[in-house]
């Protein structure tokens, strides 16, 4: 790969420690204020330039979304995980769009999903913010894994809408908490709660 300068090394570094321990890129101003630049223009031109030169990618039809380029060795640790929608972090609201597109991500984020098993979801709403997932968002889901006391999940309630939230098995009702300290939880008997899998990787858009 080619050269970097000094502050598109910095940029890098940063972007890639960044990912590295919270498994999502930074935005723009995080970028920004992290490395000494007040411009956000400048900051978008270092981080196009690191795509152009091989250090980041980014998805061709959400252009907004980087992730740290892999050696071709690796390639084979990478699953095309569709996006199939939106899901409501608030009231819940009808459950999945057509798929629009895929993002290849590392297996390693994906705990164990087999191929058909992870899907992506946009959220929608606030009731999550208080644990760090913003409407805008992107939250990855495996539909293969069990959730207990505790797990974010996303759950179909009474047969036709979805939420994205925190599951509590409780008698007599399943609680559906939110993480916003504003908003009400949401009770539903086991028999209307389908649990469509546990929220494991969450990607930001810049």
């Amino acid at each position: 790969m080619k050269e970097l300068t000094r502050q598109q090394q910095a940029v890098y570094d940063y972007v890639k420690s960044y990912i590295e321990e919270k498994s999502y890129p930074p935005t723009i101003r995080e970028i920004g204020a992290a490395v000494g630049l007040s411009s956000t223009s400048t900051v978008h031109s270092h981080v196009k330039t690191l795509i152009d030169k091989g250090y980041l990618v980014s998805s061709p039809s959400t252009q907004r979304t980087i992730a740290l380029a892999m050696p071709e060795n690796k390639q084979r640790h990478v699953m095309d995980v569709p996006c199939v929608g939106t899901v409501a972090a608030g009231t819940p609201i009808l459950a999945f769009d057509d798929v629009t597109e895929s993002l290849p991500l590392p297996t390693s984020l994906l705990h164990g999903a087999k191929k058909g098993e992870a899907f992506i979801l946009e959220v929608k709403g606030e009731s999550m913010i208080e644990a760090g997932i913003n409407s805008g968002d992107m939250i990855v889901v495996n539909n293969g894994l069990g959730a207990e006391n505790g797990d974010i999940v996303v759950a179909r309630v009474c047969g036709d809408t979805a939420t994205v939230k925190r599951i509590f098995y409780e008698n007599p009702k399943i609680r559906l908490q939110p993480e916003n300290s504003g908003m009400e939880p949401i009770y539903a008997d086991y028999d209307n709660v389908e649990v469509l899998g546990r929220v494991v990787a969450l990607l930001r858009r810049y």
